[in-house]
């Protein structure tokens, strides 16, 4: 999906900084794998010492700029920063005798791991986290005492400080460290910009989002993603940005070893400066080379980091045990001790006066970053002593594949409980379902302090669907928070018991991206559409609504994949773009999105022989509206007759009222009695029963 709309203009020039990990830095080392993202990298930034990948910005923006035709290049950035820097440096000038205004930044943490223990690699510890925040502070302040501080007359204090956020995106209370079991023991770095940031990004206009992984490739610390303008016109955005803003690093660099003991750090890269240049790139810096193509034995004194009081530079440097001075009819030695080189994170100690300017022309005109400058996800919100919180736990190493039939069997499911409050979590009754069948109760006894997790698997829950978990009581009494106490996640493949769908796509305003299919469990294509035609250029008017009839047969295995050539999707920032699969009534939505990078696969069944014809009727039973306020409605199929009864129930299984069923104005309920907190209702008819839940506001 691409955008020309004049608020969200995109540069989405990611810097990618490839470091040697490990501490075999005095070895040369020859990488085994040539290629970073599908291309040969440039050989030039590979340290002549060692023979270690240093920095791949010219290999990535060329991948990106083959993935988006309508790419903003480097100059139009420049020309629409630089009148901004100027504006910057004018205002410090005139408010040399004012109070410092700092910029509080919220974090999220995502640490990606593969099962292991807290501590365990690559599963950091909250002290490294905290460590590697406590290092942008120290580095970005230029705090005094520390190594962050220098007594340059072009050293800047940023005044922008980093904060591990106190708010999660649903409101509820976080400590800023998302950890998350991906199932995978390394990642590539498509596999990061393709399933690991999508699949776990917080709102970038409110978090910063940082990952830790162990990268696949041992020559790579980390990258971050340049920042996007919002005021030249005629220049598109590239959406994907939305859902992969933010910096990622190598786990065994993130952090800092004067800082704490225990952790799980690499030297050289040990002292948390990894981050601090990569969020230096995500702030707007370059390096202070001006990403040249200078070599040690041909300097290229023309490239530009439109920094004036970072000296001229040749080429990058590896270590500051020498004076460099590459670049000798222009004034000042290099300054190898900046954050935006390449030496050993000992060596780096300061951001310059110009370098500031740029960062805050930046936080204040910027995509997604001026709206960091005003968001309140790091502010405290109440804490209460009894507070559990329950979340997806999915298995991530069931992989998708193209044919239904070759999908794993289903094992029990697993949630991730943790405690938000301030007393020790000792117990939590669990109540859940799948697809709105019969609810199980299973209980949790343990020790977690506050912010302590652990996984709890879900006793017969071994089938595909969707899994409801709900925490109906912690330490034996009432759980104070009921706004993270529920939830609900799909597995796949789910089960739909009709014959006919509707499928609808709203393109974007490049068609000639987007192709579909969808096929039975013998991999056949029974339905297929794209590549369209894009919109005129100039045009901000959609296409009309794809509409398409899939008739399909009873008792099959389906995969429904959309695909995007330019690994864009085709919704949000501006092209509005979205697909559904519903059943022919309307009465079921088996998919939406348009929010992917290359692509989105479903897996869905159809009709399973031997389930009864009134067992098919109650599986189309549904409530609306939901979450309510007060009228709540049961949907029932036509050719279904009336239910016998329907039942309340609170999250702790007691009956709140039960109501015979005799007409269909009894199929409304009046719930306006009823505290705000998560209900089940129980429809019965005959033998059968079906248990939905929903929310009273």
């Amino acid at each position: 999906m691409k955008t020309i709309t004049p608020i969200s203009i995109q540069r989405f020039f990611v810097i990618l900084c490839l470091f040697a990990l490990g501490n075999t830095y005095g070895q040369v080392k020859n990488p085994s794998n040539k290629m970073l993202f599908g291309k040969a990298f440039n050989t030039e930034n590979v340290n002549p010492k060692t023979g270690i990948i240093r920095c791949a910005t010219v290999e990535y923006e060329q991948y990106l700029q083959q993935k988006n035709r309508n790419r903003m290049t480097n100059e139009q950035f420049e020309n629409w920063l630089a009148p901004l820097v100027k504006k910057e440096a004018a205002l410090r000038k005139n408010a040399k005798t004012k109070a410092a205004v700092i910029i509080t930044i919220p974090v999220v943490v995502h640490v990606i791991h593969n099962g292991e223990a807290v501590g365990k690699a690559p599963n950091i510890s909250d002290a490294q986290v905290q460590s590697q925040i406590t290092v942008l502070n120290q580095d970005f302040r230029k705090m005094l005492g520390t190594p962050g501080f220098n007594s340059n007359s072009v050293g800047a204090d940023v005044e922008i400080e980093f904060v591990l956020a106190k708010e999660d995106p649903d409101g509820n209370p976080t400590n800023g460290i998302d950890r998350v079991n991906m199932c995978a023991i390394s990642w590539s770095d498509t596999d990061i910009e393709n399933i690991v940031k999508p699949n776990t990004i917080w709102n970038p206009e409110q978090y910063l989002n940082m990952w830790t992984v162990k990268f696949t490739r041992n020559d790579l610390l980390g990258y971050a993603q340049f920042p996007s303008n919002s005021t030249l016109s005629g220049v598109s955005d590239y959406a994907g940005a939305a859902l992969t803003d933010g910096v990622v690093s190598a786990y065994d660099n993130f952090g800092s070893s004067d800082l704490g003991t225990g952790f799980l750090l690499a030297k050289p890269y040990d002292k948390g400066r990894t981050m601090t240049h990569e969020v230096g790139h995500y702030l707007g810096l370059l390096h202070i080379w001006g990403d040249g193509d200078g070599s040690e034995n041909s300097p290229d004194c023309t490239a530009s980091d439109f920094c004036a009081d970072t000296p001229q530079a040749g080429w990058e440097h590896y270590d500051c045990k020498n004076i460099y001075d590459t670049c000798p009819l222009d004034a000042g030695n290099d300054m190898t001790e900046n954050y935006m080189d390449y030496t050993n994170d000992a060596c780096m100690n300061i951001f310059t006066i110009n370098q500031k300017d740029r960062i805050m022309a930046v936080m204040n005109n910027s995509f997604r970053r001026k709206n960091l400058k005003i968001s309140t996800k790091d502010n405290p919100i109440n804490l209460f002593a009894n507070d559990a919180e329950v979340k997806n736990s999915k298995d991530f190493c069931s992989a998708k594949t193209t044919i239904c039939s070759s999908l794993p069997t289903p094992i029990n499911k697993k949630i991730t409980l943790t405690n938000r409050g301030t007393s020790t979590l000792n117990s939590a009754n669990l109540i859940y379902s799948i697809n709105g069948g019969t609810q199980q109760s299973q209980t949790w006894n343990g020790s977690l302090a506050q912010n302590e997790s652990a996984e709890v698997i879900l006793l017969n829950t071994g089938t595909s669907g969707i899994l409801t978990t709900t925490i109906s009581s912690v330490n034996g009494t009432t759980d104070q928070r009921t706004t993270n106490n529920t939830n609900i996640i799909s597995y796949e493949p789910l089960n739909f018991n009709y014959s006919n769908y509707v499928f609808r796509l709203q393109q974007d305003l490049w068609g000639s991206e987007i192709t579909w299919n969808l096929k039975d469990g013998s991999g056949t294509i029974i339905y297929s559409g794209g590549p369209y035609n894009d919109v005129s250029e100039g045009s901000s008017v959609l296409p009309k609504l794809i509409t398409k009839n899939w008739t399909l047969a009873s008792n099959q295995c389906y995969t429904f994949t959309i695909n995007d050539s330019q690994s864009d999707g085709i919704c949000c920032e501006g092209g509005n773009g979205y697909y559904d699969i519903k059943s022919s009534d309307g009465s079921k939505t088996l998919k939406s999105g348009g929010s992917f990078i290359d692509n989105e696969i479903t897996f869905f069944t159809t009709n399973i022989l031997g389930i009864s014809e009134n067992e098919k009727l109650l599986n189309e039973i549904y409530l609306y509206p939901n979450p309510t306020k007060d009228i709540l409605n049961v949907f029932v199929p036509n050719n279904f007759d009336l239910p016998n009864s329907l039942t309340i129930n609170n999250s702790l299984g007691q009956i709140i009222s039960r109501k015979e069923v005799s007409t269909a104005s009894d199929l409304s309920l009046n719930t306006s009695s009823l505290s705000k907190g998560v209900y089940f209702i129980t429809i019965a008819k005959d033998t059968q029963t079906k248990t939905l839940q929903f929310i009273k506001e």
